[in-house]
């Protein structure tokens, strides 16, 4: 018989081992930010036309839509209803000079360490009556400077414990204990860091690093780890006509010095007055005045749901359902979490007793009509410890007793 081919080894995800991870709105002052968090979140944070009006960073929580969870709700028909919630911190703007303390910087700086990815927002529109930190709007300069004062935090963060452990390691020299093997291996992988940020000017996030490394690199909590997600504040006309002089351009700076990532056209404006709108039916109206003064033939909608679900996904996060007559609910967890850890997100017990799970797809029960169903078509399965729970699974865990000490 042919040797039974190695399980793949499941990389570490880069960032905190969490499901409790929260985005936060970063860049150049009065581009927008206090105002799409207001929009987002339906809040009322201050939002003037002067720098630093935000000081103090405002958190709330955003519901993640998904047309899954309402037809689950429209199913079960259920008391309860509980959907996966964003978290979103507005954070004050940065200038030119913050690594070295300009502006509000280090305390700003530090707010952006203590969350978990990043809506960079960047303006491309132009007003006499807003004041643009930098004289002129060139969100491309704007971006430069955000990325250069970030990297030069971790720059000065990393550089601080090079000098440290290299100073360390020299004084062990060769050979040593287990230990001191360790302390080298460890410096190993910092100066790998190190030099990639400090030297090649690069960002923790588009390195290359194996798992190892993954697990040294989420111990620092580097702001040039995590993950971004770029925003483009338009003026409500080119964000409804789908046209900027400056997109073009901003998507060719993201596709060269960042591949991958995603830059999503938004408008301030637009979404501030639809926000504003109290029934449909005025919504409705303020949207089709909009198609017909610029002439657009299809419907003009809102980009705030598309936000908030890339947020979510970018933190590399998934839930599962839990569902019943009683309560429908969304179950945040990060992707590749096993099925016990995934039981604890719910109960602590219940990973610690862990049995079974119970596992039917979303898709099988829409299409199928019932739970029966799914379970007669042999659908409904049972899975074990080993199993990664997949986003949309719908679950129901078996748990044994737990036995409390005396």
């Amino acid at each position: 018989m042919p040797p039974k081919k190695a399980a793949p080894v499941e990389r570490p995800l880069l960032g905190r081992p969490s499901n409790n991870l929260k985005m936060g709105i970063v860049g150049l002052p009065n581009v927008g930010k206090s105002s799409f968090f207001n929009s987002l979140t339906n809040s009322a944070v201050p939002s003037e036309n002067f720098p630093f009006c935000t000081i103090d960073p405002a958190e709330a929580r955003v519901s993640v839509p998904d047309p899954r969870f309402d037809w689950l709700v429209d199913f079960y028909k259920p008391s309860s209803r509980v959907p996966a919630y964003l978290t979103v911190i507005d954070i004050a703007g940065l200038v030119k000079g913050a690594a070295e303390g300009q502006g509000l910087g280090n305390a700003f700086l530090s707010h952006i360490r203590a969350v978990d990815g990043i809506f960079h927002l960047c303006r491309a529109f132009e007003d006499n009556e807003i004041v643009h930190v930098e004289g002129e709007v060139d969100p491309v300069r704007d971006l430069q400077i955000i990325h250069e004062e970030l990297r030069l935090k971790d720059e000065e963060l990393l550089t601080k414990q090079y000098d440290s452990q290299r100073r360390a390691v020299e004084r062990i020299g060769k050979g040593g204990n287990a230990a001191d093997k360790a302390k080298k291996e460890e410096f190993e992988m910092l100066t790998k860091v190190h030099d990639w940020v400090a030297v090649k000017k690069k960002d923790v996030r588009d390195g290359d690093w194996n798992g190892k490394e993954i697990e040294f690199i989420n111990t620092l909590q580097l702001i040039t780890a995590k993950p971004v997600v770029y925003l483009c504040n338009l003026s409500e006309r080119d964000y409804v006509r789908k046209k900027n002089k400056w997109l073009v351009k901003i998507k060719a700076w993201i596709d060269e010095n960042h591949p991958g990532d995603v830059l999503i056209p938004y408008s301030g404006l637009f979404e501030n007055k639809l926000s504003s709108l109290q029934t449909p039916a005025e919504k409705d109206e303020y949207l089709k005045a909009l198609q017909t003064q610029f002439e657009i033939p299809q419907p003009i909608t809102s980009v705030m749901p598309k936000i908030i679900v890339t947020g979510y996904s970018t933190l590399q996060l998934i839930y599962f359902f839990t569902g019943g007559p009683d309560e429908v609910r969304a179950w945040t967890i990060r992707k590749n979490t096993k099925a016990p850890q995934a039981a604890g997100v719910i109960h602590t017990d219940f990973e610690k007793a862990f049995i079974m799970a119970e596992v039917m797809t979303y898709n099988d029960l829409k299409e199928l009509g019932s739970e029966a169903a799914v379970k007669a078509a042999g659908k409904y399965v049972q899975k074990g410890r080993e199993y990664v729970v997949q986003d949309g699974d719908i679950l129901y865990f078996k748990a044994g007793q737990i036995t409390k000490k005396k």
